[in-house]
């Protein structure tokens, strides 16, 4: 009987993990508070962006061009060129660079997955799935990313794996 147990208790874990994506990586669920919905919604309605689409967690996006094959998912290693704004215009990264997409902000792992490679949109992310109350800072100590802000990256799916 207790090799019967230990039989199932290890069948158990291994389908539980088999069932897990393996890289550690879930979604979160966040959603937006309607106050941040809105400030990104004013900010798009007073640069006069109309085109943009809500999406259920609270962030906006533009796809400007869909992309080829498949979605990449949280545990995807991606390939991406970027540039990343404040609603001030203010540019606060322009790179490009590979990451497992799981291990990056919310508004980043929501959207993301929206286009393929060779994909190309703008996301338009409120503080909560962005850094929240945190700020951001480079090298030297200099804040780049103020608390509470809504970020604007143009970006381009370069591919996935």
């Amino acid at each position: 009987m207790r090799n019967l147990v230990w039989g199932f208790l290890c069948f158990a874990l291994f389908y539980g993990c088999k069932k897990d994506s393996g890289c550690g990586y879930s979604d979160q669920n966040i959603v937006a508070p309607v106050s941040e919905q809105q400030a990104v919604k004013s900010y798009l309605d007073s640069n006069s962006v109309y085109s943009a689409t809500k999406d259920a967690a609270g962030f906006y996006y533009e796809v400007y061009e869909d992309g080829n094959g498949n979605s990449p998912n949280l545990c995807s290693q991606i390939e991406v060129s970027y540039t990343g704004k404040l609603t001030s215009g203010a540019i606060f990264e322009q790179a490009s660079t590979a990451f497992t997409l799981g291990s990056s902000i919310e508004g980043l792992r929501k959207g993301l997955p929206l286009i393929k490679k060779g994909g190309h949109m703008k996301l338009y992310i409120p503080p909560s799935l962005a850094y929240g109350s945190k700020e951001i800072k480079d090298g030297s100590g200099k804040v780049i990313i103020p608390a509470n802000s809504i970020l604007i990256f143009d970006i381009s799916l370069t591919t996935f794996y």
